[in-house]
């Protein structure tokens, strides 16, 4: 029987050198079509738009604040579709060590990539801060801490400070007139000595040339038209009536008449809910008794506020030189020109209080 012969025939080595390139080829390609899947993913979750809202939400940004709380504020705030291209960013690239304290909109089809932008590169919203007119600078400064990031008790270091408000031209006295109640645009986190030098920058905006020659025309400087004006602020609350009451306290300036005016007794006494000031409160001694010493106080009795400022610099001329509230409690007043019409004015608004039985 014939012996078979079995013949193995091998690939050529060009043949394999081929097969092998191929192979490699295939790799790339396979490695290069999911790393592009992976780059078009996670350009998906950090590019496409993740956030529905109707309206403009914030978040606010604290020193103390970690990438996961960061993280849980917007959750809270925005509800986005999907927060792993924000922990990507934030992880690539350390967060923690890049963010800024603010207050961060975030708007109707955000991205991840446009808010972590945001607080890394501290492009925060600013806020709209009341500064109100008060009676007590730290009633101010109590309000203005509870709209901003800063404590108010940091800010009242500035306004206590002997050091600090002379040195930007103040005293004790005189540091209310720095205040412009009105609404600003601050940022939330601004510091309290960048604060101060806002409320600076607004009081030089405010007193104007205009307004300056309107003061010196009076014969009064910007300090003591603020005084007067706190004065008119506690005498009414009626804007209308406002600049009447300037003009009866500027006829007694003129004519060298005490001002007698009872908001500054009050201030005295460190009591204003009093209705009724009695002869034995008119003698404490006190540089804001009106009725002891002629002229203006050293300094306002509140944050005086524009309207009373306008009042001032735009009173009305008339020859009233008395005063009295009126007798149907209406916050109004009454004005004479002689005491007996005064004395008349007196007696009914007294007759009044007893009616009410109001004793102070």
């Amino acid at each position: 029987m014939p012996h078979k012969t079995y013949c193995v025939i091998f690939a050529d080595k060009s043949y394999r050198h081929k097969m092998k390139t191929k192979k490699i080829i295939f790799s790339l390609v396979t490695i290069a079509i999911l790393l592009l899947g992976a780059m078009g993913y996670v350009y998906y979750l950090v590019k496409s738009p993740q956030v529905s809202l109707d309206e403009t939400t914030y978040i606010y940004i604290y020193e103390e604040d970690s990438t996961e709380a960061i993280i849980n504020k917007i959750e809270e705030v925005a509800h986005p579709d999907n927060m792993l291209g924000f922990r990507i960013l934030a992880k690539h690239n350390n967060l923690d060590k890049q963010k800024y304290t603010g207050r961060y909109p975030i708007y109707n089809n955000d991205n991840m990539h446009a808010i972590y932008r945001r607080i890394v590169c501290h492009e925060q919203a600013p806020i709209d801060v009341v500064i109100p007119a008060t009676r007590t600078i730290p009633q101010l400064l109590a309000t203005v801490g509870k709209q901003l990031m800063l404590d108010s008790v940091d800010l009242s270091n500035f306004t206590t400070s002997p050091v600090y408000y002379q040195r930007i031209g103040y005293t004790k006295e005189t540091l209310p007139t720095l205040f412009i109640p009105n609404t600003y645009e601050l940022y939330w986190d601004i510091t309290p000595e960048r604060f101060m030098i806002r409320m600076m920058k607004e009081r030089r905006n405010f007193w104007n040339e205009k307004r300056i020659a309107k003061a010196k025309a009076i014969g009064l400087t910007i300090e003591e038209v603020a005084t007067l004006a706190s004065i008119v602020d506690e005498e009414t609350n009626n804007d209308a009536e406002k600049p009447t009451v300037a003009g009866l306290y500027i006829n007694r300036l003129k004519r060298g008449i005490p001002l007698q005016a009872d908001p500054t007794v009050k201030f005295a006494l460190g009591d204003f809910a009093r209705k009724r000031i009695l002869n034995a409160d008119l003698q404490i001694e006190s540089p804001y008794n009106t009725y002891k010493y002629k002229g203006l106080p050293p300094g306002p009795i509140r944050i005086p506020t524009i309207q009373a400022i306008e009042s001032v610099l735009n009173y009305q001329k008339h020859n009233y030189i008395y005063m009295c509230a009126k007798e149907d409690m209406s916050g109004t007043h009454n004005f004479a020109r002689t005491l007996t019409e005064h004395n008349a004015n007196a007696r009914r608004y007294q007759q009044a209080l007893n009616k009410l039985n109001i004793k102070r």
